[in-house]
């Protein structure tokens, strides 16, 4: 079948790196993703289900391997080649429409769950990631076992799976995945606002994961007051339309959350600040940012994927910051103490806010470089999430 693929070539990530500085198209015309023929991926054993792709997201995380920018760390993580693509909304061989849960947990892998009624996220051990019966990968997408969503069909393990209703659109269930890791980071707040009157939670970044973040905040956690800082104007329209309760460009933000909080500003660091800052952007700047308008002994939440950082971190150690990261989904603790799998609660809040507003564009697989150049370029070309659209390629 034809997919997009990605080969371990040194060279290549090299030059992508280089190109995505100047033009983001040139970075998926160079770089290490082709468009071409590959072998059918084996059935990994029982319990796998054929997928064929109906809509499939581009994420930070691919366009970040697409240009060159991962991070070393993930080389154990996953096996080359690999077709990328883990934001899915998919069909079973029996027309059954599914969304796909991406991490590859302990099950899909032949292990028992860290416990019962796990989901594919959970447990504190990841050994199974680059172990078992398939080759590394933390995601669909990221291993070649099982090939991934930016093909025409993949192989997902029945724990990855989600049924979906006949009343949620495409467009709509596309949006699934980024919600779930919004919701997930969302949740992380909980804990250091549950005893807090009037708490402040502050959100850096409204691309993708930051409205994601919005969210989940306000589904569930309404009490929060929810402050935004947002670079595009559509960006502020889509915040302001997710219920957050004051939306502000980025470069005011601290003065917003200054207000909020009745505290003073030294130094160009606040002398209280948010309870929780959502850091949905994650880079050097962005971090720094997060720390100086947390308040002390807050904590942030680092939703962006970072790679190499340079972060000067005498604030965190004087204020007792904690520094959380907000990498995925499993099953969450809502703050009445009951539990539920991240995707169930993403569902939810993908039908509660309609969340195809955040679907922009769709693109054959073809079309692949104006496809990832438009989602390099998505906020400055007013779009939020771009989407490969596989409908009727098989």
């Amino acid at each position: 079948m034809k997919a997009l693929q990605i080969r371990r070539s040194a060279g290549k990530f090299g030059l992508a790196r280089v190109a995505s500085a100047v033009a983001p198209a040139t970075s998926a015309r160079i770089g290490p993703l082709e468009y071409r023929t590959i072998d059918d991926p084996e059935c990994p054993g029982d319990g796998w289900h054929r997928v064929q792709t109906r809509l499939a997201g581009i994420c930070g995380s691919d366009l970040s391997l697409v240009e060159g920018h991962a991070s070393t760390y993930f080389d154990d993580y996953v096996s080359f080649p690999f077709v990328p693509g883990h934001e899915v909304v998919g069909e079973l061989d029996d027309g059954t429409r599914v969304a796909i849960e991406p991490v590859l947990g302990h099950e899909a892998r032949g292990f028992a769950p860290p416990f019962e009624g796990a989901s594919p996220g959970d447990g504190d051990d990841y050994a199974h990631l680059a172990t078992g019966r398939l080759e590394p990968g933390i995601q669909t997408g990221f291993c070649c076992s099982t090939g991934g969503g930016w093909a025409p069909w993949f192989w997902a393990h029945e724990t990855q799976l989600h049924r979906l209703d006949d009343a949620m659109p495409d467009e709509r269930a596309v949006l699934i995945e980024p919600i779930a890791g919004g919701v997930h980071a969302a949740l992380l707040a909980a804990p250091t606002i549950a005893d807090v009157a009037d708490p402040i939670v502050a959100v850096l970044g409204a691309g993708t994961m930051g409205l994601a973040a919005i969210a989940g905040l306000k589904r569930y956690l309404p009490n929060a007051h929810v402050i935004v800082g947002a670079r595009y104007p559509h960006q502020i329209a889509l915040a302001t339309a997710l219920g957050a309760d004051e939306v502000v460009q980025a470069s005011k933000l601290d003065r917003a959350v200054r207000r909020a909080a009745g505290c003073h500003i030294i130094g160009g660091v606040l002398s209280s600040g948010a309870h929780v800052t959502i850091d949905a952007v994650g880079n050097s700047g962005s971090i720094t940012d997060a720390l100086r308008i947390t308040r002390p002994r807050g904590r942030v939440v680092l939703l962006g994927m970072p790679a190499e950082v340079r972060v000067d971190l005498t604030g965190l150690w004087h204020r007792e910051t904690e520094l959380k990261g907000a990498y995925t989904y499993g099953t969450e603790t809502l703050p009445d103490g009951s539990t539920a799998r991240t995707f169930d609660l993403a569902i939810d809040t993908a039908n509660h806010y309609e969340a195809e507003r955040l679907l922009s564009a769709t693109y054959r697989l073809d079309d692949h470089v104006d496809a990832l150049a438009h989602a390099a370029e998505a906020g400055r070309r007013g779009a939020v999430k771009i989407a490969f659209d596989l409908r009727g390629d098989t």
